[in-house]
């Protein structure tokens, strides 16, 4: 009888899944981070995890395991080089969030344009006269590159052709592989793209080296908008905040960071134009449910011999 092992605080639509279901027995730790889960790996046949890591330490110590399903799509936080070499699959939910994520994309570019903060501070604290500065501004008509076009930059160049928008994306992947219906094109090179947005939104998953660096900073347009509702590290922060010091960023709207939570005398937490959320883009009540009920699935689905393997991240052991 597998025994299942949820690592992290789960919406209770997951849990009913396995709640009184023959055929499985689970254990349940609400607390968010690997010390308080890895004591009871050893006796697992199946992980669902959230954010926390999952070290190949763990791993070591789960004999037991047999598949390890995320609560989400990303997988940053987990050693898959370590679950390789024990043959065990990675799964991730399926398209869950990826609205979710869009829907707080282009709350943040609206939000940076508009210079919410400070909007709002001039309201609660003063000079109400802020507003004669004309800081605020449109959307409609300019340029949005989409770094990623998976499902959410997807939903986020439909939306912002709501607005008006232009919309173009950069994707090697999807530039080789066949780009999909929609309404951005695609641009060939990250500096023709860069070079030609007003507003850049990140949607793809960490690399080796940050896409957005002092280099690049260095060819975009003076005042282009930056979004981040992708993982930090995407951007290098360092320079990121130089870029706004000399006003070559004009407003950003970041919902991740290098290390979560930032420390609050962070250098980004400093500047009034940048927007700032605890990686929440994908965590609405909804996408929530969602995630709970497609990472417990996996799990079923894996022992019952249907798991699908498009969720698998590890195929190629």
């Amino acid at each position: 009888m597998p025994h299942l092992l949820i690592a992290g605080k789960l919406h209770p639509a997951g849990l009913a899944l396995v709640e009184g279901r023959d055929g499985f027995t689970y254990e349940y730790v609400k607390e968010v981070s690997e010390p308080s889960y890895a004591p009871l790996i050893g006796k697992a046949d199946a992980l669902v995890i959230r954010t926390q890591p999952l070290s190949s330490t763990t791993i070591a110590g789960a004999s037991r395991l047999k598949i390890v399903s995320r609560h989400g799509v990303g997988y940053d936080s987990v050693d898959v080089a370590a679950l390789n070499k024990r043959r065990i699959p990675l799964c991730v939910a399926g398209d869950v969030n990826s609205l979710s994520v869009a829907e707080h994309a282009i709350m943040l570019i609206l939000a940076s344009a508009k210079r919410l903060i400070r909007a709002d501070r001039s309201v609660r604290e003063g000079p109400w006269g802020w507003r004669n500065a004309l800081e605020a501004g449109e959307i409609s008509d300019k340029n949005l590159l989409i770094i990623g076009y998976g499902r959410s930059g997807r939903h986020l160049a439909r939306m912002a052709q709501g607005f008006g928008m232009q919309t173009r994306a950069f994707d090697p992947f999807l530039f080789k592989q066949g780009w999909p219906d929609g309404p951005a094109a695609p641009v060939v090179s990250l500096a023709d793209g860069l070079a030609w947005a007003d507003v850049i939104s990140v949607h793809a998953p960490k690399a080796g080296r940050p896409i957005l660096g002092a280099e690049e900073f260095a060819q975009m347009k003076p005042g282009v908008i930056i979004v981040n509702t992708a993982r930090g590290g995407i951007i290098d922060e360092s320079a990121l905040g130089t870029a706004l010091a000399e006003g070559k960023v004009g407003a950003a709207g970041l919902d991740v960071f290098d290390d979560e939570p930032p420390a609050r005398d962070h250098p980004l937490l400093a500047f009034d134009q940048v927007l700032l959320t605890p990686h929440i883009a994908g965590l609405t009540q909804q996408a929530a449910e969602r995630m709970a009920v497609s990472s417990v699935q996996n799990v079923i689905d894996f022992f019952a011999g249907r798991l699908d393997s498009d969720l698998i991240v590890n195929k190629d052991f």
